[in-house]
């Protein structure tokens, strides 16, 4: 059995990966983009991927393939609908990552709404040491406190930033991206009222046709002058340009 693990380093060289030796013959790569993928799983039985395309243009010179296993829980790098005419399984981690996600969620929203750039750089630039006064608050901050935290996708992870969120003394609301999960502790809304209500706004949706570009102009629009929004799921759920406009116009 050839197993291709084609990007390696996507874990983490402290993860341990030997374990899929066990299983046949593993050729590690550090990395794999679009360019190299096909030339690199064209012999083998197994691929293991976490960013890189895999699609009938990576694949068609595959015939070995069986099994496809993303080292990660999101696969729309994986063409399922092609995977699923040759037969080729494929499988995903799920929840590994949730609490690391939901922690980091909170790391991204407190730099922010503490506005920890400004206050390190203000005690290392020496500022601090010859100010008058011992308290500086040039940059206005606040607590979480009765805050309204809005969530975009309410699944694993969603439900642990909204626990914390909870314990922080925040109000949560959330929208669902499936629009099938309705069976929750928290208040369900519609994208336009969590985008108006909320002072806080998390993304932990997956990225498929419904979610691509969701955050777009229109959507900035409605959201707070003053909202602090933290994208932790895929990158293409936030229309670039429009956040760039948001950002530009000082919305």
């Amino acid at each position: 059995m050839k197993i291709a693990v084609l990007e390696r380093n996507s874990v983490g060289t402290d993860i341990d990966v030997t374990c899929f030796e066990d299983f046949g013959e593993v050729t590690y790569y550090r990395n794999t983009v679009a360019a190299d993928a096909a030339e690199k799983v064209k012999d083998v039985d197994i691929i293991i991927a976490n960013k890189a395309p895999m699609n009938e243009e990576t694949l068609k010179d595959a015939p070995n393939v069986k099994l496809i296993c993303e080292f990660a829980t999101g696969f729309d790098n994986i063409d399922l609908e092609y995977c699923k005419k040759r037969r080729i399984k494929v499988a995903n981690v799920k929840d590994y990552s949730t609490a690391a996600v939901a922690q980091h969620t909170f790391a991204l929203m407190f730099y922010v709404l503490h506005k920890l750039a400004y206050y390190d750089h203000y005690v290392k630039s020496g500022a601090y040491c010859t100010s008058a006064q011992f308290s500086h608050f040039e940059q206005k901050f606040s607590e979480l406190d009765g805050k309204t935290w809005g969530i975009v996708g309410m699944g694993a992870i969603g439900k642990r930033v909204a626990s914390h969120a909870q314990e922080f003394g925040c109000n949560v609301i959330y929208y669902s991206t499936s629009g099938k999960n309705t069976d929750q502790l928290y208040e369900r809304v519609d994208f336009e009222e969590l985008l108006k209500r909320s002072d806080l706004i998390s993304v932990h949706a997956p990225l498929n046709p419904d979610t691509r570009k969701l955050f777009d102009r229109a959507a900035f629009e409605k959201m707070k002058k003053s909202a602090i929004f933290i994208n932790v799921a895929r990158g293409a759920i936030v229309d670039q340009e429009a956040l760039t406009w948001a950002l530009q116009e000082n919305k």
